[in-house]
């Protein structure tokens, strides 16, 4: 496909892909086995598979890499060089604990102890300098850290938000003389208040810098030895895309990078087919990711914790994951109760079925043995027959044994328990949220996500289900659509009365010609760029704030304004105002949008001609609620717009598998999505 663009989903199982030709409109969707350790070959395989690399116009990635990384603590060995009396604020944190009840639990850093070192300065809250740096003893300090096996530094002083003089002065003298590029400073990372949350994003970033930077190497590099010449971007955990160079410099903001971009594909197929209201489950080898969108507007959060006390302040999609994954090792525990997750196979070796290796029974080999999967067509196309016979023999051994229960008996408890798993996730993003899930539709997509959706519609009362036409590469198409975007962020503290508007407008101005700059040096095409504003608010003596949506001008960030701004929002999110008490402006961020291309989704639709009778492939048992079905097996890609597919019913493609129970039933829709509802 000559000059089209490519998105690309590294999952932990899969790679998914999804080509568009902008001129023509046409697409090419490929699935393939992940390489963990080789992810280029991977990357590389799949992008053939799509068409020639050398003749892309762009490849965009959503990647994993980062999130692993700090999962599984497999960052860089750093260090931290911090104000004399403050090198233990990641470890302090806000004093919370793992486990709420009980006095036991434990914490480790990124930074061991003796790499978190401390030198003398200070910056008063003010931005008053009361003592600089001395460039000596940062020298000292930066040579015992690389003496000591540091890869990467971070440099976090206290209050550098109101003043990064010294911060920048410290990177600096480090950069005279350290071997790579990878030295940060929080000033840059996070300008804003909130010591813990500074310095712990800066320290998670300078975490992921080596091993992000390294993984972006090989791919560059793999692309050029394919004589690729196009743009390569990477999806940011906000659902925008940013440079590979930001990407190195800032891969705290890759955290979330391939489930962000699904939910920013979801949005879209919601929109456009009519369902301003969705709840997003990516299903994917290795674990469950939960988002909503309420009014077609994905949920964000100011920041996350990807594990605990990891905490990554940085705007993001907000989601939720759990390790319930199709390749999610089951077990009975010590007490003898089954658990699904959250280890698991991944693509190497696989769910005992794929033949690699692994005897421990996963969620994907409970819905072969069900019946739910066709062991004749795996997705993804790299094996060609799965072993259903394998996974039965597993499950007997590690559950059923241990359960009294037989092999199917004991492969239904263990999607049950799954489903229920799902379930919890859902309602702590919805009900817990105070939405109603009867006014939401499920969106499920990755390649598991399908085999789901009718049993928590059941459980969770679900207005319906809305499948992608292709659920598998949904968040490869997220990769495809997903608009430039770059944040700025900026702690101002200041009382809102009196404010001076002009000059907060002129910092808004000059923080809004960054994020420009930023966004149009992206190198792909934009059809428009809109920059927007946004506050931190709160009353005085309060600890946390609203986001509140200031003026489209900076110029006109009016103290009125700004105070209407604010009450609106506060009232929306407390329903109630304080009156007679200052209110303060904390935090000012610009976000800047670089407006990609807009992508026909009616290409996605069915073509003309097919029959329902024709997309019929026979039919198989399935298991159901403790009893054999025989359900009818349809081709999915041939179901024609309009076709209504009554439980209990299969639904074949390459890149998913789409289960309708019984009492549901599916219709196609013009863009070729499926609308699942009761019967």
């Amino acid at each position: 496909m000559s000059g089209a663009i490519v998105g690309v989903d590294v999952g932990g199982t899969f790679t998914d892909l999804f080509a568009l030709d902008t001129k023509s409109g046409t697409f090419r969707v490929a699935k393939v086995p992940s390489q963990r350790g080789d992810e280029a070959a991977g990357f590389l395989a799949g992008l053939e598979a799509v068409g020639g690399v050398g003749t892309l116009a762009a490849v965009v990635h959503g990647t994993t890499v980062g999130t692993n990384a700090l999962l599984e603590r497999k960052g860089a060995r750093i260090g931290l060089i911090a104000t004399r009396g403050f090198r233990d604020v990641l470890e302090m944190r806000r004093r919370d604990r793992r486990r709420t009840w009980g006095l036991w639990g434990d914490f480790v850093p990124v930074v061991e102890r003796d790499l978190r070192l401390e030198v003398a300065e200070r910056t008063f809250a003010d931005g008053t300098i009361e003592q600089g740096i001395d460039e000596a003893e940062i020298e000292a300090a930066g040579r015992a850290l690389l003496a000591a096996g540091a890869e990467a530094v971070a440099v976090a002083f206290i209050n550098a938000y109101a003043n990064p003089a010294n911060e920048r002065a410290a990177v600096s003298v480090l950069r005279r003389f350290w071997p790579n590029e990878d030295v940060c400073c929080s000033s840059e990372i996070l300008p804003e208040i909130r010591e813990f949350e500074r310095t712990s994003t800066t320290a998670l970033n300078a975490y992921l810098q080596p091993v992000v930077g390294a993984y972006l190497g090989r791919l560059e590099d793999a692309l050029a030895g394919s004589r690729f010449g196009g743009a390569f971007h990477i999806v940011q955990s906000n659902g925008g895309v940013m440079s590979t160079a930001t990407a190195r410099r800032l891969p705290v903001r890759t955290a979330l990078s391939g489930p962000a971009a699904g939910v920013i594909a979801a949005a879209a197929i919601a929109e456009a087919a009519g369902f301003p209201d969705v709840i997003t489950g990516d299903l994917g080898g290795t674990s469950f990711d939960v988002s909503l969108i309420a009014g077609g507007r994905p949920s964000f959060a100011a920041q996350v914790a990807v594990d605990f006390g990891l905490v990554i302040r940085t705007p993001m999609v907000e989601i939720t994951t759990i390790g319930a994954g199709g390749g999610s090792i089951c077990r009975v525990d010590a007490g003898g109760l089954l658990q699904v997750g959250p280890e698991s196979a991944g693509s190497r070796p696989g769910p005992v079925c794929y033949g690699g290796g692994n005897d421990r029974p996963t969620l994907t080999d409970a819905n072969l043995v069900l019946g739910r999967i066709n062991r004749e067509r795996p997705i993804g196309g790299g094996l060609a027959r799965l072993d259903a016979e394998a996974a039965e023999r597993a499950i007997a051994a590690h559950v059923g044994e241990r359960l009294g229960l037989g092999p199917v008996e004991a492969a239904e408890a263990i999607v049950r328990v799954a489903n229920a798993r799902m379930a919890g996730a859902i309602r702590l993003l919805s009900i817990e949220r105070g939405h109603d899930p009867a006014r939401f539709a499920l969106m499920p997509f990755g390649g598991g996500g399908a085999l789901h959706a009718g049993a928590l519609i059941k459980d969770l009362g679900l207005a319906a289900a809305l499948v992608p036409r292709f659920p598998g590469v949904t968040s490869a198409l997220g990769c495809v659509i997903a608009d430039i975007r770059h944040d700025q962020v900026q702690t101002v503290n200041l009382t809102l009365e009196g404010i001076d508007a002009v000059s907060l407008g002129a910092r808004l101005e000059t923080m809004a010609g960054e994020a420009r700059q930023v966004v149009e040096a992206s190198g792909l095409a934009l059809t428009g760029l809109d920059v927007r504003f946004e506050a931190d608010m709160h009353y005085a003596g309060q600890t946390h704030s609203v986001a509140v949506p200031l003026p489209l001008a900076a110029a006109d960030a009016s103290e009125a304004a700004i105070r209407a701004a604010f009450e609106t929002a506060y009232t929306a999110a407390f329903s109630r105002l304080l009156p007679g008490i200052p209110v303060r402006l904390a935090t000012v961020r610009v976000i800047a949008v670089g407006r990609r291309p807009a992508v026909d989704l009616a290409a996605l639709a069915p073509s003309e001609g097919s029959t329902l009778e024709a997309a019929r492939r026979g039919q198989r048992r399935v298991w159901f609620e403790g009893s054999w079905h025989e359900a009818a097996v349809y081709d999915r890609l041939s179901l024609p717009v309009g076709a209504r597919v009554e439980g209990p019913a299969i639904l074949e493609q390459a890149d998913a598998t789409i289960v309708v129970d019984p009492g549901l039933a599916a219709t196609v829709d013009r863009f070729g999505n499926l609308v699942m509802r009761s019967a």
